[in-house]
């Protein structure tokens, strides 16, 4: 009967060893965690001079009103807490310091802007909080060895540069180049790409006028006459959204019809090319990663059907001839992924590990071949794009994807 009633009792602490002792055991929580949320910290310029982008915000907070709605994630609901910085680098610390020592969030994700997200960089890697997939090519983003708390998303400025000047040698190796480019980290990083891509010799030679704007100014519209003057035949538009607008029309009002490429932080045939005119943006040149949801190629596509779909019911007063909100829904399905890949360890530490543990992602709005790929030594999740040219009604892709670094195909 004693060795019955051991048995029994074996059986049990075996039991219980299997069952509640490791599970409780394998969660791990840092500030922001529980059994039942995750705090995820946003701060975006709903106000100011870049809020044509405050409509990613508002994807992201419908994308994860969805997520909760289908369960959460791992049975956790996601708690979105977006604030306002109006652009505003003082205003971008006061906003993560609340996030971070008042709120408590997990992480901070996707905080857009240059100069905002390097207002808060040093701050979030000293705190040791996530400074997750921001919403910036900024190449600093990426500096894994100096931020190692800091995660860039889309491709860097630099990259995107570098393929633009392929696409010139290629096909204007004896144009003459303007460039318009913002007065901060990003717009010289896009120079900087752009006169690599080039080579030192034809950077001399061809890039004969270069003039920055700073966001404080009402309008753009005496550079883009200035570098008219120029006698340029290429004109690189560099410019958040509602400047690249006010470049891309002035143009067309004084006469000038060069050769336009467009930057990719503003080829939004909602957000830009309309304002500025579909006729007068007839022609321009532009690099993309994401489906455009203009494109009738993708009518039929399942992944633009589920967005659509997502949109109608969970943000119908989106504008879906926007890639903004394509890019908002392509970044949250991102973070989903890293969530679901800690499981019940959400700690700090563990959502930098899955960040950079990413491979050969595919997510259906991407163009066909572009994946994401991150690394314990790879902080750019993003590398490659492909050129469009604009018709008069949406981006018709060209060519094939093409990657930023010299040197390759």
């Amino acid at each position: 009967m004693m060795q019955l009633r051991f048995i029994l009792l074996v059986s049990v602490a075996l039991t219980l060893a299997f069952t509640s002792g490791p599970s409780a055991a394998q969660k791990h929580y840092d500030p922001g965690a529980s059994d039942t949320e995750i705090k995820v910290g946003n701060i975006m310029p709903y106000s100011g001079p870049l809020s044509a982008y405050a409509q990613i915000g508002r994807t992201q907070a419908a994308f994860f009103r969805m997520v909760n709605d289908h369960g959460g994630i791992n049975g956790r609901k996601i708690s979105f807490i977006s604030y306002d910085d109006a652009f505003s680098p003082p205003k971008t610390v006061e906003q993560a310091r609340k996030l971070v020592e008042g709120d408590e969030v997990l992480f901070i994700f996707e905080s857009l802007g240059t100069p905002t997200n390097a207002a808060i960089q040093k701050y979030m890697n000293e705190k040791h909080v996530p400074h997750l997939f921001v919403a910036t090519g900024a190449s600093r983003f990426g500096d894994y060895k100096t931020f190692p708390w800091t995660m860039g998303w889309q491709p860097t400025y630099q990259t995107e540069g570098r393929i633009y000047a392929r696409y010139i040698l290629e096909h204007h190796p004896d144009g003459k180049i303007a460039v318009l480019y913002q007065n901060d980290d990003s717009g010289r990083d896009y120079l900087k790409g752009l006169k690599d891509g080039l080579g030192e010799a034809a950077a001399k030679r061809m890039i004969v006028a270069e003039i920055s704007y700073d966001l404080t100014e009402p309008t753009v519209d005496s550079k883009v006459v200035a570098l008219k003057s120029s006698g340029a035949d290429i004109f690189f538009d560099e410019a958040s959204p509602k400047f690249a607008a006010q470049a891309i029309k002035k143009a067309a009002e004084i006469g000038w019809k060069p050769t336009l490429i467009l930057a990719n932080i503003s080829n939004s045939v909602g957000a830009v090319l309309k304002p500025a005119g579909l006729e007068n943006s007839k022609g321009i040149i532009s690099a993309n990663y994401l489906k455009d949801p203009t494109d009738p190629s993708w009518k039929d596509d399942a992944a633009m059907k589920e967005w659509a779909a997502f949109m109608d019911q969970y943000f119908p007063d989106g504008d879906k001839s926007s890639t903004f909100n394509v890019y908002g829904y392509a970044t949250a399905q991102t973070l989903v992924r890293v969530l679901k890949q800690c499981g019940d360890d959400l700690t700090r530490a563990n959502i930098m590990k899955q960040a950079a543990s990413l491979k050969d992602l595919e997510l259906g709005v991407l163009l066909p071949g572009i994946k994401i790929n991150t690394s314990e030594i790879d902080f750019n999740p993003i590398e490659q794009m492909q050129l469009s040219r604009f018709n008069g009604e949406y981006n018709e892709l060209f060519g094939k994807p093409l990657s930023g670094e010299i040197g390759t195909q």
